[in-house]
Formats: structure tokens, C-alpha cells, sequence
């Protein structure tokens, strides 16, 4: 019975902590799998000539070093097996770092994109040309995707083919947004398309706006979400300098004291970071 309870506790304690996940949307499943999520995540992180294969193999290579190294020092494997974990996470976590921040400030450069589309749209110009001057007028972070767009457009002269590239190289649902709309003008026609983007610049204002409002009174939650993942474990290096404390981690008893502890250090980690976080659009319209 003893087992039976145990189990069922555990059952139970699993289906608590599922229902802190949403469940993927029929627009996040056709989304793409891994590989996508992270191509898209090294381009908005401007590395997009890094592959997801070469950013895997460099996680396992920072905690292949990592492992070597910390038990070289520590003389305990239990000890270089956690910060080998936490070394391997290292690379994947400065690209997301990277790309969260290059997002930030996107975000306050997309109302001036769109504005300057539909500048150009009333000024005349064809989509091709109001695209491509994106890259001499707009926004400076912004312009080195349309300026390729420009270039391949002259190279091939096939709008929608360009249109895929640029959306590619963009891997924003804002761009999505965009170049689907100015790729629906092209098919079939439509005079409406400067006040739709005049529409969506302003909605792209007030968002960035109160998102700015909300992640600047929450980053406090993420700050103290992150020194309290890495507190212990700070503790943890500063013992294991000296042999003696390092060497009471050989025995299974300090191993499963490790593994409870970095279990419980993840858990409670992605907890607090899930109440800190707010929703992020994903890429319906890829």
C-alpha cells in the first residue's frame, strides 16, 4: 500500500506541475519543431549564420569542457556532472538573452517600418520600392533586411520569392504580419492598404508601450528569480574548492543530494519565471 500511495502522490504532484504549461495552439503546432524555433530564435538573435546542429554541438561541447575541467579542480564527478549541466545551458541561454533583447527593441522600431511603408504607398511608389526603401529610410537595425530584399528583387524580379526571403531573414510575427499584408495588395489589388498599416502602426505604439510598462515593473521577479537559481550553486563552487568538503559529494548520498537540488533549483526557477513572463506572439503567418 505504502508503494501504491507513493505513487499516486506522485502522479498527482506531476499533474499539478503539468497545468503550469499551456498546451501548444493549433497555430503554435504549425509553427515547426525544434529546429525551426531555434533557426528563428539565432536569426532574431543576429546569428543567423550559426546553425541549431552547430549551437547543440557547442552547448555539448561547453559542458564536455566544463565536466573535465571542474573535475579536475573539485576531484568530485558528481560536483563536475552539475556545473557541466549549467556550462552546456550557457550557450543556448546568451543566444535566447541576445534575442529577447534584440526583440525589445525591435518592438520600438516596427510602428516606424510600417510608417514608412505607408509613406511610400501614398507617395506612389510600388510595393518593390516602398519595400526597398525600408533600407535607405527606415529604422538603422532594421534596414539590412529589406536592403537584401531590394537586391534580390533586382536580381529575379519574382515579388513573392523575395517576399519569403525577406520574411525568413526578418523571423519577426510582426514582419509576418507585414509582408503578408503588402503580398495580399499585390494578388488582388486594394486601395486600403496605407490606412491598414496606418491602423496597425498605432496598435504596434500601444503595445510595445504597455508591454515596456509591464516588463519594467516585473523585471524585478526575473532578477530575483535568477540569483536565487544561482545562490546555491555559488555556495556550492566556493566548498568545493577545498577537497575535503568535495569529496562528501562522492557517496550516493551526496549525488542524490545534488540531483534533488538541481531538480529543485529548475523547477522553482521556471516557476517564478512563468509568473514574470509575459505572452510572446508566435509566428502564425510563416
Amino acid at each position: 500500500m505504502t508503494v501504491v500511495w507513493g505513487l499516486t502522490l506522485g502522479m498527482g504532484l506531476f499533474l499539478v506541475w503539468w497545468s503550469w504549461w499551456e498546451q501548444p495552439t493549433r497555430g503554435e503546432a504549425r509553427s515547426g519543431g525544434w529546429q525551426t524555433r531555434t533557426s528563428d530564435l539565432l536569426v532574431q538573435a543576429g546569428a543567423d549564420a550559426v546553425t541549431p546542429a552547430a549551437l547543440a554541438v557547442t552547448c555539448v561541447g561547453a559542458g564536455t569542457v566544463a565536466l573535465v575541467v571542474a573535475a579536475g579542480v573539485t576531484g568530485s564527478v558528481p560536483i563536475a556532472a552539475c556545473f557541466a549541466v549549467m556550462a552546456a545551458r550557457a550557450p543556448w541561454a546568451l543566444v535566447a538573452s541576445r534575442a529577447h533583447r534584440r526583440a525589445a527593441t525591435t518592438r520600438q522600431l516596427w510602428p516606424d517600418v510600417v510608417d514608412t511603408l505607408a509613406s511610400g504607398i501614398r507617395a506612389g511608389l510600388t510595393l518593390p520600392e516602398a519595400l526597398a526603401q525600408v533600407g535607405t529610410r527606415g529604422p538603422e537595425p532594421l534596414r539590412e533586411p529589406f536592403v537584401l530584399f531590394a537586391a534580390d528583387y533586382r536580381a529575379s524580379g519574382r515579388f513573392d520569392d523575395c517576399l519569403n526571403a525577406l520574411k525568413a531573414r526578418l523571423a519577426d510575427p510582426v514582419g509576418d504580419r507585414v509582408v503578408e499584408a503588402l503580398r495580399m495588395t499585390r494578388e488582388v489589388g486594394g486601395t486600403d492598404v496605407g490606412r491598414v498599416l496606418g491602423a496597425l502602426s498605432e496598435f504596434l505604439r500601444d503595445d510595445a508601450r504597455v508591454r515596456g510598462e509591464i516588463e519594467a515593473r516585473q523585471s524585478w521577479t526575473v532578477n530575483a528569480a535568477r540569483l536565487a537559481a544561482a545562490a546555491p550553486w555559488v555556495l556550492l563552487a566556493l566548498l568545493a574548492a577545498r577537497g575535503d568538503n568535495a569529496q562528501a559529494y562522492n557517496s550516493a548520498a551526496g549525488a542524490t543530494v545534488l540531483a534533488v537540488g538541481g531538480v529543485c533549483t529548475v523547477v522553482a526557477y521556471r516557476l517564478m519565471m512563468r509568473a514574470g513572463r509575459m505572452r510572446t506572439e508566435i509566428r502564425v503567418l510563416r
